[in-house]
């Protein structure tokens, strides 16, 4: 098995990291009969398109977004389903449908994007990557869902998730945990997706709140999730040609993997293999980090980014 080339880091001067920046201003597209709700951060340089995980949205990607303003316009989008994007009729939720909906937002830039994906975003990215090469100009991974099969109920902010896709009890175990409240949901991000939520500012605390009321407002938000996590599992359990890990060789772009050595929802065992599989891939794992590596650690990943971005543009990638 051949070595890991490592991921370097950029030594140029970043902008002061303001985490008091409120989310950036968003906008709605017309994107495959969807209203998708945009979250758009002007900058300098060529478009990069950042795609949530599951549960989260647009505003995951704030600081990050800021990191990097100097050399890029951010768009980060609201999958159908989350943050502010309703869905249309009909919508399945599976990550086919979700890389559909990514695929035509990114035909309507005429040019090649960065391409940057959390979690389940990940997942859909590396299918967007894969299936249309010629929309992705650089691709960014963080602790994307791979298939990953521990048996440890950690890995789920509630342990009763585990039961809420069975028959009978399901339905039941839904309903009780659609009355959890905004805190009690937010606390649980926090200890399920950081690994150390201290670092996280009361401000920032607040800003979830909002938005997981804001969820709990929506009708379709609670059906989004189950079906958006279900599509995930159904995803994972695909064999031969349509499991994930046989999208990964198709990814002709070079691509960046970064993973919190902490990450509770997918392991960072799984970095290696990852990094491994994608034709031009390399892996940077971050010591004291979680599953959401751009909100915990924008400035290190901002780092790492522009490191990928000066190596292709040096052509040592």
């Amino acid at each position: 098995m051949s070595a890991l080339i490592p991921a370097p880091l950029s030594t140029v001067e970043l902008p002061p990291l303001d985490t008091s920046q409120p989310p950036w201003p968003g906008e709605f597209h017309q994107v495959d009969d969807h209203e998708v709700h945009v979250r758009v951060t002007r900058g300098n340089g060529p478009p990069a398109v950042f795609v949530h995980g599951l549960g989260g949205s647009a505003t995951n990607w704030t600081d990050l977004a800021a990191q990097l303003r100097e050399h890029v316009n951010g768009y980060s989008i609201d999958l159908p389903g989350f943050g502010r994007s309703e869905p249309i009729p009909g919508y399945d939720f599976s990550l086919p449908a979700h890389a559909r909906t990514v695929i035509k937002y990114l035909e309507t830039f005429g040019e090649p994007v960065h391409l940057f994906g959390n979690s389940m975003g990940g997942a859909i990215s590396l299918i967007v990557a894969a299936t249309r090469p010629d929309l992705v100009r650089t691709l960014t991974l963080v602790s994307p869902a791979v298939p990953d099969f521990r048996p440890r109920l950690d890995r789920m902010s509630d342990p009763r998730m585990a039961l809420a896709f069975l028959p009978i009890v399901g339905s039941r175990v839904r309903r009780e945990l659609a009355k959890l409240s905004a805190h009690e949901r937010t606390r649980q991000m926090l200890e399920l997706c950081f690994a150390d939520p201290s670092v996280v500012p009361d401000h920032r605390i607040e800003e979830s709140i909002r938005e997981n009321e804001e969820r709990a407002r929506q009708k379709w938000a609670g059906h989004a999730l189950n079906r958006s996590t279900f599509g995930l599992m159904q995803t994972w359990l695909m064999p031969g040609p349509k499991s994930l890990w046989r999208f990964l060789p198709l990814v002709k772009a070079p691509t960046l993997v970064l993973w919190g050595e902490n990450d509770r929802l997918v392991s960072v065992r799984k970095g290696p293999r990852t990094a491994r599989l994608l034709p031009r891939g390399r892996l940077l794992v971050l010591p004291k980090t979680g599953h959401v590596a751009q909100m915990e650690r924008p400035a290190t990943v901002a780092r790492a980014v522009l490191g990928m971005w000066e190596a292709v543009d040096r052509h040592t990638w």
